[in-house]
């Protein structure tokens, strides 16, 4: 009797075991069959370049982008190379090298994978064939040739909906005739080609950053708007010298709004200190850094940076005026500080960003599911409105002083210019938006060694609206 219960028992664990294997088995296949199926040792997948009978992928006014041509059997692209440079990151090319590119990451989609009958159904019966995408290939284009032979990154989104209209990286390629891997690899250029600079990328802030520290000066330091300060031209703060820029001449007596305007590294560090490091994180936080919770249309998108805990003075002001060092540097993505210009302009909230408009899927066509991540309360609407004075001012200044336009459309705006430490020219920005309800579009650029943000970084930004507002 006890070897029976001994047997039954053996019975029950390998019943139970048996079980539980193919619960997980069937788990797998649901969450991992679409990945199973784009494996490169798939063989039919591997087809046709990687994208057998693959669906065409379109812009937001239905301009195509990537399809497949029947008599070759091959993945073709747009029939201007530099609309094809331009969207390399955005659509990718069949290496599939670039991780967060639509044919990689809605390779299921375009293929026409189903769940149930695999890849087997015929085309006409084949669902979420075609991708058509928010972004403008002519906005795009100008963009990039705004950049020309510069490597960094422009995004132009819709403060409102989300819909990212412009998203353009250098370095690039033709996905036509895209480099061999001996001149990637050899390649100065070619470093770091594989990363969407847009959403992969950081970079440090510089005078960009002082749009966190004004919100945190504007929320902590109840008398800000009624002081003045004194700047000549340099401070030591903890034994160092932090020097203002070139570009700032008004030496003297100046408002918290002038300081912004003029971008008064002198005052910013000051405030740093005063508003002291908690504050500062915590501002930093509600304005999205050192958070990745938001995707655009599922794709991650690197998570900007800032630390303050434990920081001396003098790091602390460094911080303050978008710097930074060591484990204290400043680190912004372009497109989470084109967020971060949106939540401004838009209240304080700072709306999802989304790429696709339309995946094909029932769900999607019927509105029941969307490609887009909730929205985040950065500031209250009272910051918000103190903010948008303060970039106004600043874009006023920039107008009156460098003549800088964005698409002819009234703006405002913050640039910045990073140093990089490794003795190269600075990282150029330019962040804002378009102040007019029917063009609402917040902006980052970011030009590698570009010099000053008002000269490298803001006729990017011009090239890329005055396409979308043509």
């Amino acid at each position: 009797m006890k070897r029976i219960m001994q047997r039954s028992y053996l019975v029950l664990f390998v019943a139970l075991a048996f079980f539980a294997g193919m619960c997980f088995l069937a788990f797998r296949v649901v969450t991992q069959s679409t990945r199973w199926v784009q494996h490169p040792y798939n063989g039919h997948a591997e087809a046709s370049d990687g994208l057998a009978n693959a669906g065409e992928i379109t812009d937001r006014d239905g301009v195509m982008l990537a399809y497949n041509d029947e008599e070759s059997g091959h993945r073709k692209y747009n029939d201007d190379i530099d609309v094809r440079e331009s969207l390399l990151h955005v659509v990718g090319d069949k290496s599939m090298s670039i991780s967060t590119s639509i044919q990689s990451m809605f390779r299921a989609d375009l293929t026409g994978y189903n769940f149930i009958l695999g890849m087997g159904l015929p085309k006409s019966l084949k669902s979420n064939r075609d991708v058509q995408l928010t972004v403008d290939a002519d906005a795009c284009k100008a963009a990039y040739e705004a950049l020309g032979d510069r490597k960094g990154a422009c995004v132009v989104y819709n403060y409102k909906t989300g819909e990212v209209l412009c998203s353009v990286s250098n370095p690039t390629y033709d996905p036509e005739d895209p480099p061999d891997a001996e001149t990637i690899n050899s390649s100065e250029w070619y470093n770091g080609v594989y990363l969407d600079n847009v959403i992969s990328s950081t970079y440090t802030p510089g005078s960009t950053f002082k749009i966190i520290t004004s919100a945190a000066a504007i929320e902590n330091i109840p008398d800000i708007y009624q002081r003045t300060f004194e700047c000549n031209g340099s401070i030591e703060i903890g034994g160092n010298t932090i020097n203002c820029t070139e570009a700032h001449s008004q030496y003297g007596e100046i408002t918290f709004e002038e300081a912004f305007a003029h971008s008064c590294n002198v005052v910013f560090a000051q405030l740093a200190i005063e508003i002291g490091p908690e504050k500062m994180k915590e501002t930093a936080d509600k304005m999205g850094f050192n958070s990745d919770a938001v995707k655009m249309s599922g794709i991650p998108i690197a998570m900007s940076y800032y630390e303050a805990d434990g920081a001396d003075e003098n790091t602390l002001a460094w911080t303050g005026i978008g710097q930074g060092f060591g484990k204290y540097e400043d680190r912004a993505n372009p497109l989470r500080m084109a967020m971060v210009a949106g939540a401004v302009a838009n209240s304080g909230t700072a709306v999802s960003p989304f790429i696709v408009q339309d995946d094909g899927s029932l769900m999607n066509k019927l509105g029941i599911a969307t490609n887009k991540d909730g929205d985040t309360n950065m500031l209250s609407a009272a910051t918000a409105t103190k903010l948008q004075g303060l970039m106004k001012a600043a874009a006023n200044y920039y107008s009156a002083s460098y003549g800088i336009k964005v698409g002819d459309l009234p703006f405002c705006a913050k640039t910045g210019t990073a140093e990089r430490g490794d003795g190269k020219d600075e990282t150029a920005w330019f962040v804002g938006y378009i102040e007019d309800a029917n063009h609402p579009y917040a902006f980052a650029v970011v030009v590698e060694e570009g010099g000053a943000g008002a000269t490298a970084a803001a006729p990017v930004a011009d090239a890329a609206i005055s396409a979308l507002n043509r």
